[in-house]
């Protein structure tokens, strides 16, 4: 007998909400059979639902995510699957240093101007409340 599942069931298992998986349906990226008016998802949906679910966590858009999907039936192995996949992930690597490193130059940069005001309101005499010092300051942009 082959495995099944409700809506229910894999909304709960993925902690999504149904709307969602129609919204998948919708898009061509899920295909259950239908008994009436319920929805039945196979073995195949569900995995396609993993995929689809881990590819957006990372990052990759749906569009991506159907490329990746569409490959797999190709019959070559999953081998153009896994290049796919390989590029696509090198690349949002790429893209999230990036911005990591503008984010860090972020830090650095409202970290100056926050001792800079900082030094300049205690030249005028006037103890600025910032919540935190320069020493923690500097080591929050340090992380």
């Amino acid at each position: 007998m082959t495995e099944t599942y409700t809506i229910t069931d894999l909304a709960t298992e993925f902690a999504i909400t149904p709307r969602t998986l129609r919204f998948y349906e919708d898009k061509g990226l899920l295909a259950p059979e239908r008994r009436g008016s319920a929805r039945i998802y196979s073995r195949r949906d569900r995995a396609r639902l993993k995929l689809i679910l881990r590819g957006k966590r990372i990052g990759f858009s749906l569009a991506e995510v159907q490329d990746m999907i569409e490959l797999y039936d190709i019959g070559d192995g999953q081998v153009a699957q896994a290049k796919y996949l390989l590029r696509r992930a090198t690349g949002r690597i790429q893209k999230l240093k990036k911005q990591r490193q503008d984010i860090n130059d972020s830090i650095r940069e409202l970290t100056g101007v926050c001792d800079q005001v900082e030094a300049w309101l205690e030249g005028r005499g006037k103890a600025p409340d910032f919540g935190r010092d320069r020493a923690e300051r500097a080591a929050a942009a340090a992380d």
